[in-house]
């Protein structure tokens, strides 16, 4: 097993940082008012959300296809590309819940139960799956090949995440 440098263990220590940190900011969103006034706008985003994380997976199942074939470069690009729009994905979540918009499905709807589940467990798996992309990631362009291996087929369990936000939103 590879010692951690003083580099790597100051750079994993940011990870889980970000990580708590992010999930603090979606705990608190939760609890935020909601604004009087809404911009039109807004009402676009969780389309625009389901479509970046959509995008995201196809980037990641592209990712492993080069991958598989060895090509590194490929590989690499759509990773960093996935992180850039997972990113995006973010900032439009909170830009969203920072107005105080709630997204509540019919109490009387029979298929309430099976959505709750869906949300309720993407929003555990991304608190989960963060840490290990963003360790993964950094263990990809820092090239500890084997660790990045290891941390990938983890996050990749639990990549569905992004799946489910899909499914949440339709």
């Amino acid at each position: 097993m590879a010692t951690l440098t003083a580099k790597d263990s100051f750079y994993k220590r940011l990870i889980y940082i970000i990580s708590v940190v992010v999930f603090l900011l979606v705990l608190f969103l939760s609890r935020l008012p909601k604004q009087e006034v809404i911009p039109s706008w807004v009402s676009f985003l969780p389309k625009m959300n389901a479509f970046l994380n959509g995008g995201t997976t196809i980037l990641l199942l592209f990712s492993l296809y080069f991958i598989r074939r060895k090509n590194i470069a490929m590989h690499r690009k759509l990773n960093i590309t996935a992180c850039a729009l997972s990113t995006v994905f973010l900032l439009s979540y909170v830009t969203f819940h920072s107005f105080g918009v709630e997204t509540k499905f019919p109490v009387d709807n029979p298929m309430r139960p099976v959505y709750l589940t869906i949300l309720i467990t993407h929003i555990i798996l991304a608190a989960v799956v963060l840490p290990l992309v963003l360790l993964s990631l950094y263990r990809g362009l820092t090239n500890q090949v084997s660790s990045h291996k290891k941390i990938t087929r983890w996050s990749y369990r639990f990549g569905y995440t992004l799946q489910l936000q899909v499914l949440s939103f339709i």
